[in-house]
């Protein structure tokens, strides 16, 4: 007796995703979290919705989600109050001595003499019971799984190539579980007819009505000609596979979940690359990356889910809407991640290049681990009421605004934004505890409609040289107890943290303006070096505070050598505009 065995992603790998019953839905309120964040992020349920890209809303209903009232959740966590993705154990092993061999032969197929569970009509292949079924061969018609059996059905494709012009290729219309093997070391291939009606039912080239997981080591390409490639009106897992997607509508679709833990996955889309829809039941509707290869190429959203985007292994590419130098029509999305309650990084690499926001929630953005690099043509990382960075790379080559939430905060991780406005625009708080974060923004480098609060971590700023921006632009004032800031900017909004802070600070007008590339120091008294900063741009103002200033001194800023101002720390106008010393001066050549 033989026996196959699949890989699948190990413990380790994945968070808990046990299976939850609706009523569990609850248990993912906790309490609010995000003090002087925005009204609504203090409620317990998040408006959700699905939409098409013409922007029209098919439903709207209430879902609670754990993320969606603390910005701090793990994937770990998140995955936890989420319904499991389709697949159990036992489903990678089977005794080969009980394959059903299906030979596709033209218009029409076999099978061996006293073979059960198939039944073939001219070019229509029906699987009506549970068991393993391998195919082989091609067919210019369809393959059907119809069968009211709670057992699992598995198909191999083995060197199968199945194209129809009047439906889909492969579709799944009743069954519990299905299981889509490719078979090692083969190539298969998916397409189907050139359009469907509008209230089809069966509307993509694979499509399935359960539960369905695709893995092996097998390639796969699937060409979706009528509407989307892929399509699960329940959970959608791959586990394994080369997969080529190319569909005229969305890439790969699960009403309820899609989760990548394996294989490499190839997506072009008219549409939206990756797409979950199930904006009704609060531990459905999500996207989850936890292992493979996978590059999205979408003319809509990268990935869009009614919930959570969840990422926490393996490695995504995101082009979406033709990338950040690219214009969007009215009503159309092109994010490169996009979760109506929450986004959460906790490992893997992304790489995103959008002609909207690279990260978008309605809610919360939770950026704990992993690599991400965004360009963007609006915001780089958006949330609507929360966006915490606590680990992790984060390098923003290129966005109108880099990070933007109603309360903004960073406590750990390296973060690098470039941005055209502000750097990061926070509607009520920014809250600095550690990590490192680099702004250069030709707006406000730190632009926050609240109070700026800095305990801990190291923020540099290469502000705007336009008067009517500043690198620091807190209307509520900037409270510092830890941590160093170094600020270059104009002068005409200059501010530094409050004189009245626990940690002392210091606000220098330069003699003269400096140019790009200049390296600028700030001297104490007796000669030490306590803070440096090379210009990325012309610069006629300096804000520092770090642990070593002493109010009451006087420090010394020097321009490659040459002093070009001072100012005593302690003696700025807190949350004021400009500071002592004279006025600017055109760049030094």
């Amino acid at each position: 007796m033989t026996f196959f065995r699949l890989p699948r992603p190990t413990t380790a790998d994945q968070p808990d995703g046990r299976r939850r019953r609706p009523w569990l839905a609850a248990a993912r309120i906790t309490p609010v979290l995000l003090a002087g964040a925005l009204a609504f992020a203090g409620c317990t349920a998040t408006t959700a919705a699905t939409s098409d890209r013409s922007g029209t809303t098919d439903s709207t209903v209430s879902v609670a989600s754990t993320a969606a009232v603390d910005p701090g959740v793990t994937a770990a966590e998140a995955m936890a109050e989420n319904e499991a993705p389709p697949g159990e154990d036992g489903d990678d092993t089977w005794d080969a001595a009980s394959e059903v061999a299906i030979s596709l032969d033209g218009d029409t197929a076999t099978v061996a003499d006293g073979a059960t569970g198939v039944r073939i009509d001219g070019d229509t292949v029906t699987i009506t019971a549970a068991g393993t079924y391998r195919l082989s061969g091609e067919l210019a018609g369809q393959v059907v799984v119809d069968t009211t059996a709670t057992e699992l059905v598995r198909v191999i494709l083995d060197g199968a190539d199945i194209s129809s012009d009047t439906t889909a290729a492969l579709a799944v219309t009743s069954a519990e579980r299905v299981q889509l093997v490719l078979a090692d070391g083969s190539d298969n291939a998916l397409s189907d007819a050139s359009g469907y009606a509008d209230d089809a039912d069966v509307n993509a080239a694979l499509f399935s009505a359960a539960d369905l997981e695709i893995a092996g080591e097998g390639a796969l390409t699937v060409q979706g000609n009528g509407n989307d490639g892929i399509a699960s009106k329940d959970g959608l897992i791959i586990s394994g596979g080369e997969i080529t997607v190319d569909a005229v509508d969305d890439g790969i679709r699960g009403k309820d979940e899609v989760m990548i833990a394996g294989g490499t996955v190839t997506v072009t889309a008219g549409g939206d690359g990756l797409k979950a829809d199930n904006a009704e039941e609060a531990d459905r509707g999500y996207l989850a990356i936890s292992g493979g290869t996978v590059t999205i190429d979408a003319a809509g959203d990268g990935l869009d889910a009614a919930t959570d985007v969840i990422v926490w292994g393996g490695s995504l590419d995101v082009t979406a809407g033709g990338g950040a130098g690219s214009s969007v029509a009215d009503g159309d999305s092109a994010k490169g991640l996009k979760g109506t309650v929450s986004i959460i990084v906790d490992g893997g690499e992304v790489a995103v290049d959008a002609a909207e926001d690279a990260v978008h929630s309605d809610s919360t953005v939770h950026l704990a681990n992993g690599a991400l690099e965004l360009a963007s043509g609006d915001d780089a990382v958006h949330a609507d009421a929360a966006l915490t960075i606590s680990g992790g790379t984060v390098g923003v080559s290129e966005s109108y605004e880099g990070l933007e939430a109603a309360a903004v905060s960073i406590a750990g991780g390296s973060t690098s934004v470039v941005a055209s406005d502000d750097g990061v625009n926070a509607g009520s708080t920014l809250d600095l505890t550690g990590g490192e974060l680099t702004a250069d923004a030709d707006g406000d480098g730190l632009d926050v409609n609240g109070a700026i609060t800095m305990s801990g971590g190291t923020v540099v700023v290469n502000g705007p040289t336009a008067q009517n921006n500043g690198a620091i632009d807190s209307d509520a004032g900037f409270d510092i107890s830890g941590g160093t800031i170094v600020a270059a900017g104009s002068s005409g909004m200059a501010m530094a943290p409050g004189a009245d802070a626990a940690q002392a600070s210091v606000l220098v007008t330069l003699d003269q303006q400096v140019g790009a590339g200049t390296a600028l120091e700030l001297t104490a008294p007796d000669g030490t070096v306590v803070a440096t900063i090379t210009t990325t741009k012309s610069a006629a103002t300096l804000a520092v505070s770090t642990p070593e200033l002493v109010n009451g001194e006087t420090y010394i800023v020097t321009a490659d050598g040459t002093a070009v101002g001072s100012a005593v720390a302690g003696e700025q106008v807190s949350g004021g505009m400009g500071g002592p010393g004279g006025g600017a001066m055109p760049p030094r050549p």
